[in-house]
């Protein structure tokens, strides 16, 4: 009568390879079998699997990698998980990723390039089914450079990168683009300021370099060229961030110079156009009464302050990049999609009056 194999020492986890010796065959057997990805007769199956339950074992995901066994996992990549953007974006890819099959795998990069092509690179050798980078970028030489290798290492490992939120590395390259038309929605939300009557509209927040603010500065002068007023370089203020404080503290520094030289503000986003609508208040000046004020995204706290704003389909861009990326069949799969924006109308905008 063959006996129970005894466990490993206690102060040491069991291995792949004493699972090959109590079940009596090779480690490749072993992998085979755990992940699934070679057809084994029953009963080698079911010694692995008795096995696997005596000795306790548990896979380890970097061995199972190197094996060349799916993890089952989503990567996704983005700035911050403060910010409530990348978080709403993240939450979609989460529930879609939920209904996959999938678990996903978040990393955080700051902004910071080399942080980001280094969570790449880790989450291809975890052999993720895909990578999802989100927003923001510096749209560099090297960047595309690197990017571009990644794409293509990913796709010969039979993983997927998916750029969210962000432009297209080019036709060559083998990631899906699913992002919103940044622009337009720069360009609607410009529109209705000047339909309104205003002329002298603040540009607050920008970016310099970065894909997302340079693409909203452009549907912002595009908007002035469209109704015949000219770009007044002196109406656009620079910010080294996104956030409410930003915003707070840029529009304080704008108001020492003495009145106001504009009548409306757009904001870079809702985070900016918040802290700017502090900053305004505390100053005396009524929203929408003496300053209008537009913001960009349509998320917390824009609802609480009737903050008139673009919106953006968060949902969908983070749940899009899922399915596309999962999609097996590429040939059916559109490798760019660009998602729908539009203003909401609450009551921070009002017409300019003789």
């Amino acid at each position: 009568m063959a006996r129970r194999p005894a466990p490993p020492d206690a102060s040491r986890r069991a291995t792949i390879r004493d699972v090959a010796s109590a079940a009596g065959v090779s480690i490749a057997t072993v992998s085979r079998v755990l992940g699934g990805t070679y057809p084994s007769a029953p009963v080698t199956r079911s010694k692995v699997m008795r096995a696997v339950r005596d000795l306790g074992y548990v896979a380890n995901s970097h061995a199972r990698a190197l094996a060349g066994i799916s993890t089952k996992n989503v990567a996704i990549i983005l700035n911050s998980v403060v910010s409530p953007f990348y978080a709403y974006v993240a939450q979609a890819v989460e529930t879609q990723a939920a209904q996959e099959g999938r678990l996903v795998l978040i990393s955080t990069t700051g902004g910071d390039l080399r942080r980001e092509l280094g969570a790449v690179k880790l989450m291809q050798e975890e052999h993720a089914d895909a990578v999802i980078l989100v927003g923001n970028v510096v749209d560099s030489d090297e960047y595309r450079k690197r990017m571009a290798e990644y794409a293509h290492a990913l796709a010969s490992a039979g993983s997927q990168l998916v750029l969210c939120g962000r432009p297209s590395l080019g036709p060559d390259v083998p990631a899906i683009v699913v992002e919103y038309d940044n622009a337009g929605g720069a360009r609607a939300a410009t529109g209705h300021l000047l339909s309104a009557g205003h002329r002298r509209i603040l540009y607050l927040g920008h970016k310099p370099g970065y894909t997302t603010s340079e693409g909203r500065l452009s549907g912002y002068r595009d908007a002035l060229d469209g109704y015949g007023v000219p770009f007044d370089a002196g109406l656009r203020v620079d910010g080294a961030t996104l956030e409410r404080a930003e915003g707070h503290r840029l529009m304080r520094e704008r108001l020492r110079a003495g009145e106001p030289d504009f009548t409306a503000v757009f904001a870079a986003n809702d985070q900016i156009a918040a802290g700017a609508r502090q900053a305004l208040l505390e100053r005396g000046l009524r929203i929408p009464e003496d300053i209008s004020l537009m913001g960009y995204d349509d998320l917390p706290p824009a609802v609480d302050i009737g903050l008139t704003t673009v919106h953006l389909p968060h949902d969908e861009l983070g749940r899009t990049a899922v399915r596309l990326a999962l999609r097996r069949d590429r040939d059916a799969v559109d490798d760019h999609v660009v998602l729908g924006t539009h203003v909401v109308v609450r009551d921070s905008v009002r017409p300019v009056t003789a």
